[in-house]
Order: structure tokens, then sequence, then C-alpha cells
């Protein structure tokens, strides 16, 4: 009888190893979720609320470094006035990288 209560333990103890050896496994997830993860979600909401909230007038930069104002919004795209000729780019809002303010700031 005392064997079995012997077995029963040794058998709980390697239950508890195999969970402990798990933690550092769940633990360096945690830290990629709250260090990589959630950042770069925030960043895109972020980014896709500004290009809903584009309007006419706004000053912008374009993913290819394209500086220009915005003449119309459309759905989809959006057309701005690149330079002092007044020359006219329709370009994907997608396409939209930041406003001028924020290329002030950094």
């Amino acid at each position: 009888m005392s064997t079995l209560f012997v077995l029963l333990a040794a058998g709980a103890g390697k239950g508890q190893s195999s969970w402990m050896s798990l933690l550092p496994l769940f633990l360096i997830l945690l830290v990629f979720y709250f260090f990589f993860i959630m950042p770069q979600t925030k960043k895109s909401k972020a980014q896709k609320k500004f290009r809903e909230n584009l309007k006419k007038g706004d000053k912008i930069v374009t993913i290819g470094g394209i500086h220009g104002k915005i003449v119309e919004v459309k759905e989809k795209t959006v057309v701005i006035e690149v330079g002092t000729a007044g020359t006219k780019m329709t370009l994907e809002k997608s396409a939209v990288a930041m406003d001028n303010e924020t290329i002030g700031q950094k």
C-alpha cells in the first residue's frame, strides 16, 4: 500500500515539472504579444483611422515620399496637387503614409 502512495507522489511531481517546463514558452509568447503584436495592431488602427479622416486641403506624404496637398477625396482614392506647377496625381488612399505635421514632430 505504501508503494502505491510513493508511485502516486512520483507521478504528481512529474506532472508539475512538465508544466514548469512550459512556463518559459508561455512567458516568451506573452512578451512577444506585448512588445511586438499589440503595438503593431495599434499602429495599424491609427493608420486606418488617419486614412479615413483625410479631407481636402490636408498636406500629406505618400509611401513613395511625394509631398502634396489633397485636392479631392473619393471613396478609395485621393487627388493631390504636387509642386508649384499644379500637377495633379490620383493615388490610392493606402499609398498615403502620413501628414506633414507628423513629419515636423519627428
